[in-house]
């Protein structure tokens, strides 16, 4: 005699069942379900028969959901009721076997770990066709100047290949973080029941290796509360996000009339609907915008997790919208990165000239003051005052007379101009990581030691 009397109120029925959006766990659950079968085979819960029934059956429904045959029916709640339905009708009676030691809460946390494994290497694996795009753009540009930036204004001349090789590393740290999440995902909950554990001796060990975990979740409780490994995907997922936002965001402005650094990618821009001569940056635009809204999946599972008791409530379902609106969000922003480097196109000439600016000269002039003995911080009230007097006077810092140099500083002579003339601008950032032809060159080359660990 089943426990309810009345059937679910369509209100109730619509607000709890899933299938309209946990049916892509599908394949994770005929995954799970033929590890599971096999253990039940080995505890003697299966015969022979019975198991080769049971997986014949499972690749019967595993062909009907991928050729989009499964017939679904009203009363399906969530997808791992419908394939249990659809196994049972198949195998008959054997097909209510295969819940045996396994309750939904193990049985959504297991298929949620694999699908945070698999996001999570393709995660890593279209950061990396980014990432070689990058540097292969980094190192074609490693000489060519363009003004460096603070607060959006011009600040000091660096490359652009030194440019990118931050866009590079900014990516690189996204692909240890989703290397964090699958290593999160990859202890099995399977085996834990609804909480307490089952009272099958399962080969839990063997279940873990035929699905590709590397471990096992050691208390049950944990096993069936924890979606940690969600938090950290959806965490390493927002962080690339706003990485992506930060590099659509330059691609837009470099793009504009007012820089003209860069021209976008044809295949990745659009028209106006009434300006035939535009030509608009949308790829680069949505990756600006797409940024918050990954974040705000992040904040929405640390919200349902939030104060939550432990072992399961039925908040839990509200881990998985989500988390799959962030994993398609992020890589289809990283095929649409990958996709815009290919065809960018850089207009170097008015870089250079950008970047030959003498105001950029500003701190280089300091730093001949501080060789010459003065401290820095009067070194640079010394520079403040002649960068004040040639706006003022509304002429460059080199036409400043060599007469009024003392007024500013007695230490002050010819080499002020040569400083000023640029040609050591560059040459001088000779720290690691700086921009110097020789720290840019020994940076290229760790950036290429790390894509071959990555690859690795």
């Amino acid at each position: 005699m089943p426990r309810f009397e009345n059937e679910p109120d369509p209100v109730f029925w619509e607000l709890n069942a899933s299938l309209r959006f946990d049916v892509r766990l599908a394949p994770y659950d005929i995954r799970q379900s033929r590890a599971h079968a096999r253990a039940l085979r080995g505890a003697g819960v299966l015969d022979d028969g019975e198991l080769e029934a049971l997986l014949g059956a499972l690749d019967r429904v595993a062909a009907e959901l991928e050729g989009g045959e499964f017939p679904f029916e009203p009363g399906d709640e969530d997808v791992h009721m419908a394939i249990e339905r659809r196994l049972t009708e198949i195998a008959g009676p054997v097909g209510g076997k295969i819940h045996t030691g396994r309750s939904r809460n193990d049985q959504v946390a297991t298929d949620l770990a694999l699908f945070v494994a698999e996001r999570a290497d393709a995660g890593r694996s279209l950061l990396l066709d980014c990432l070689e795009r990058i540097h292969a753009l980094a190192d074609e540009h490693r000489a060519a100047p363009m003004p460096g930036y603070t607060h959006l204004q011009r600040a000091q001349p660096v490359t652009l290949g030194h440019h990118l090789l931050a866009w590079f590393w900014m990516l690189r740290r996204d692909a240890d973080r989703f290397g964090a999440a699958r290593s999160a995902a990859g202890a099995m909950p399977l085996g834990s029941g609804a909480l307490a554990g089952i009272n099958w001796d399962l080969d839990r060990a063997a279940v873990a290796a035929e699905l590709g975990f590397g471990s096992l979740v050691e208390n049950s409780i944990d096993a069936v509360s924890n979606r940690d490994f969600a938090l950290d995907y959806l965490g390493a997922a927002s962080t690339c996000a706003t990485h992506l936002s930060r590099i659509g965001a330059e691609i837009v402005l470099w793009s504009t009339s007012e820089f003209g650094f860069c021209r976008p990618a044809e295949e990745f821009s659009s028209g106006s609907s009434i300006m035939p001569q535009k030509m608009n940056p949308d790829a680069a635009e949505l990756l600006r915008a797409r940024a918050p809204r990954v974040s705000a999946d992040l904040m929405t599972l640390t919200g349902v997790l939030h104060a939550l008791p432990l072992a399961y409530s039925k908040d839990l379902q509200e881990d998985k919208e989500p988390l799959f609106d962030a994993a398609d969000a992020i890589e289809l922003g990283l095929r649409a990165l990958a996709g815009m480097l290919v065809g960018i196109e850089f207009d170097l000439e008015r870089m250079a000239s950008a970047a030959s600016d003498e105001m950029a000269a500003a701190t280089d002039v300091a730093d001949l003051l501080v060789r010459r003995g003065l401290p820095f911080r009067e070194a640079h009230a010394v520079v403040g005052g002649l960068v004040r007097h040639a706006l003022e006077a509304g002429i460059p810092l080199s036409a400043i007379p060599r007469g009024e140099l003392a007024a500013f500083s007695e230490l002050l002579d010819e080499e002020y101009y040569e400083v000023l003339r640029g040609g050591e601008w560059l040459a001088s950032k000779v720290s690691r990581g700086g921009a110097s032809p020789e720290a840019i060159a020994a940076q290229l080359e760790l950036a290429a030691a790390s894509l071959a660990e990555l690859r690795g």
